[in-house]
This record gives C-alpha cells, structure tokens and sequence, in this order.
C-alpha cells in the first residue's frame, strides 16, 4: 500500500499552527499554566528594560507550534481540540496536535500521569477524533509511546529497561500496541488527519528495533513516524537515523525480516535500495523531526554525574530551524517545532542523591516538566544575563 504523504506546498504555504500571539492565549495549554508563565515573563523583562529581549521571548512563542493534548474526559479532549480547530480555520492554517495520554507514559519518570486503563485511553481518543473533525491536521502520536513500553521484549529476546510495578508484565506490552493501533484507525476515519507514530530519536533504539516497533503498532495505517520530540539531537543525524528507520519499515512491509537491517549504509544500499526503486517512494514511509531545540545538538559534560541526563534541561542549548516542509531528505516530510521552547523537560537532578533536587548546571531546582523555564527559554535565545 502507498502511505499518504502530504503536500509539502500546503505546509509551506500555510504555517503549521502559526496561531497569533492573542489567539493562542485562548486555547494553547501546553503544561500547567505555561502561556501565562510566559506571558508573565516577556512583562518581567520589559520592566526590566530587557525590550529586545522581551521581543525576542514573544516572537519564539509565536513561531507554529504543536498543541499538546494531555489529559482530561474524553469530552474535555474533543471541547479543546475543537478550538484548536476553529483557531487553525480562522487564519487559514494546519495545527499539530501532540497527543500523549497513553498509561504510563514516560514509564511514571518526569512526564508520568496519562490515562489508566486500555478503556479510558480508547475512550479519550474517541474524543480527540471527533474535535478534529473533518478538517486537515497533523497529529504526533504519543511522544515517547513506542520507544518506551513498559515490559517490553526487544528483537533481541531480552528485558526492555520500563517495567512499572503497576503495570501487568503479562499484558502491558500488547495493551501498548491495542492502544497505539486503535489510535491510529480511529484518527485515520478523519479525511483530513495525519498520523505520525513515535520513532524514538537517533541516539536510542537502532532501526531494527524501533522499525518492528512500527509494524507492530500498524504503521502502514498511519502516515509516518516523528523523530527527537522532546530532544536535542542535531538534525541531519535525524535525517540519517530517519532514513534508515523508514527503510527499515519498508523492508519489513516487503515480507522480510527487519532483524536483518543493519547500521551501515551499505545494508540499504545493497538490499532495500533497489526494492524502493522498483515499488516506488510512495511506498516508503515518511518521518518528521522536532528541530524545536536542537540548533546545538546534543548536550556533553565532563563533570562524573551519576546520569547526566543530556535530554533534560541542558545548558547551552539552542533553537532550531523553524517549522518547514524544505528538509534535506526525500523521506522527511517537514521539520516541526512539537516541543515547546521553554517549557521544561523536570526536575533534572543528573542523577545526584544529595542535592535536595538541585539541578546543578542551574543552580536551582528546575520546573516541574511542561512548567515554564525563564532561564532555559532564555539560555535558548542567547539573552541570559544581558
């Protein structure tokens, strides 16, 4: 089968969720109180006389962006996607909806919560499905959903690393995959919709693991998958990991064994390339990848952490290239800012025991995950301490 990939002249054309500033104060709820925080913020540093720096903090929170959908009744989801939706058709643009309920998401780390049973999760995306409508969006299915499962066995036979005392090593791993594969049929019934599943990022799982990840979660029903949400990872190691992965999926669909798909280039070049060549791109599926943040890559420190944690809060990071369908891959359908810029990722500690939560690259005990973060959005833009 083809997957539907959408036109990248639509998207450029008309930004993804590039809602105004005032609008987006109505509907965008991406963490605890995290619009107003910011808000709050861009009047400290007027006060301050910091305009520039005011200006520049308002224009990044203008940039499209995905609106994150995190909890709530299945009533709640459809109400807020609703207005997400008449926002998006008052100025003529495409949202991205990040979806992320799933039950022990985040396997209960920084990001815990989600729904609690297979029936409540079905339930909410019900709901979700009928406040998008018939309309054209983007959804990015559960950051985080396939990369992490709790009792997960990998290709290898062995222990995934998530396994919740509450969740049930019998059935929670395929609880994951009925939930992902109902998500995905259930959005796809919207004409309109796209759907792009969890791959993971390029410093985590190697193709042949998150490619049979994607089979298992039905792929082929949906659009594609996303890349680095949540993280830092330059972009074109994206684009290289992303091609593989793909490949990956489209070996697997092709009826052989995705255990047989390597690092290298020269496994693709030698075995899946010219199967693409003969059945065609439209065959292959296609990712995006969240640049939101990752405009110095991936964060390294000397200092003996215990866990450094380089995919929370780092320092001296940056943002990204803007959202966009110009990428540098044929299989890349656009770069996206799905991660907000400035909401923190939790209470990073590096893995220290004796700090009282410290984050000691900041100095401070940093933000609940989804909180806004002054001195990160600020380290962002290159102003902190001006």
């Amino acid at each position: 089968m083809g997957f539907r990939h959408f036109c990248a002249s639509l998207l450029v054309a008309t930004p993804v969720a590039a809602f105004e500033y005032e609008a987006t104060t109505e509907f965008y709820r991406p963490g605890p109180g995290a619009i107003d925080a910011a808000i709050a913020h861009i009047q400290t540093l007027e006060d301050d006389g910091r305009t520039d720096d005011a200006a520049l903090v308002r224009e990044t929170i203008q940039q499209p962006m995905a609106v994150w959908i995190t909890q709530g009744t299945p009533s709640e989801a459809e109400t807020q996607a609703k207005q997400v939706m008449s926002a998006a058709r008052a100025h003529g643009e495409i949202p991205v909806f990040a979806a992320y309920n799933i039950p022990f998401r985040d396997c209960a780390q920084y990001s815990d919560g989600g729904a609690t049973s297979v029936e409540e999760y079905t339930g909410w995306i019900d709901g979700l499905v009928a406040g998008i409508g018939e309309g054209d969006a983007i959804v990015i299915l559960e950051p985080d959903g396939l990369a992490i499962i709790p009792h997960a066995t990998t290709v290898d036979g062995e222990l995934d690393w998530c396994q919740p005392e509450e969740g049930d090593p019998a059935t929670a791993e395929a609880e994951r995959y009925e939930m992902t594969q109902y998500a995905v049929a259930a959005l796809g019934t919207n004409p309109g919709t796209k759907v792009y599943l969890d791959g993971g990022h390029a410093d985590w799982h190697g193709p042949r693991e998150i490619a049979a990840r994607l089979l298992r979660a039905n792929i082929q029903e949906a659009d594609g998958f996303f890349l680095n949400v949540s993280n830092y990872v330059a972009t074109d190691r994206q684009i290289a990991h992303g091609e593989k992965v793909a490949k990956c999926v489209f070996w697997g669909l092709e009826g052989n064994d995705t255990a047989d798909c390597a690092d290298d280039d020269a496994f693709y070049a030698e075995n899946v390339d010219p199967l693409i060549a003969e059945k065609g791109d439209n065959t292959v599926p296609h990712f995006v990848i969240d640049t939101s943040r990752n405009g110095n890559g991936v964060w390294s420190t000397n200092e003996p952490y215990p866990d450094a944690e380089v995919w929370c809060n780092p320092p001296d990071r940056a943002l990204g290239v803007p959202a966009t369908a110009e990428t540098a891959s044929p299989f890349a359908d656009a770069y996206l800012w799905i991660k907000i810029p400035g909401e923190s990722d939790g209470s990073c500690s590096r893995g220290l025991t004796d700090q009282e939560g410290v984050d000691p690259e900041w100095g401070i005990v940093d933000p609940a995950a989804g909180e806004w973060f002054p001195e990160q959005i600020e380290t962002l833009l290159d102003v902190a301490g001006e």
